[in-house]
This record gives structure tokens, C-alpha cells and sequence, in this order.
């Protein structure tokens, strides 16, 4: 391989990254996890980092006290961010390929499912 026929190459490679890089945040700009509380007294929305993007309590969680709410939240919370999670890998998966040494550093996040 000559000299231009490296660079051609070498610039394909490049758009390649960046046109799925763009797809990439493309899809992951919405992406987010809700959960409700079984008894529908609480409902989490979280980021996939897992900052808290909307916490709603309904009139079921007026009977709770404030421990039993917080444990509620907690608890729903957490299955708020293992769909964003969730979400994550069904986002990316296809851009990096489902087996690709780049979705096994996107798992290997704290947080991210296996």
C-alpha cells in the first residue's frame, strides 16, 4: 500500500468513526429510565448516569412515613437507572457492534448491565 492509498484509507476510517460517533449521540440525546413504585405511590425518572431528571409522588404516598417513602424512592430509583442502562446498550450496541471491544467498555461502567 503507497503512501495515498494509507491516507484514503485512513480518512474513510475517520468518517466512518465520526458519521457513527454522531449516531451515536444522536441516539443516546433522549435516552433516560423510568420506574414506579409498585403501588404507584412514587415514579423516578433518571439520566444514565443516574442523576434524578423527575421524581413524582402520587396520593398513595401520603399514607407512607418518611422513612418508608425514602426507601420507596431509593428502591425506585434504582430500577429507574437499570432501564437507562438498559437503554443505553439497546442505543449503542448496533453503532459498535454487540461484541466489539467498545460495548465491553460501555458494560464495564459501573452501573451498566452485562
Amino acid at each position: 500500500m503507497d503512501g495515498r492509498q494509507w491516507l484514503d484509507s485512513y480518512q474513510h476510517r475517520l468518517a466512518d468513526l465520526t458519521a457513527r460517533a454522531d449516531r451515536a449521540r444522536t441516539a443516546l440525546a433522549g435516552v433516560d429510565g423510568t420506574a414506579s413504585s409498585q403501588d404507584g405511590a412514587v415514579t423516578v425518572t433518571v439520566v444514565p448516569g443516574g442523576a434524578l431528571r423527575r421524581l413524582v409522588f402520587s396520593e398513595r404516598s401520603e399514607s407512607l412515613t418518611r422513612t418508608q417513602l425514602a426507601a420507596l424512592v431509593v428502591e425506585t430509583a434504582a430500577r429507574a437507572q437499570a432501564e437507562a442502562d438498559r437503554r443505553v446498550n439497546d442505543a449503542v450496541a448496533p453503532l459498535l457492534g454487540a461484541d466489539s471491544e467498545a460495548m465491553r467498555v460501555v458494560r464495564s461502567q459501573p452501573g451498566t448491565p452485562s
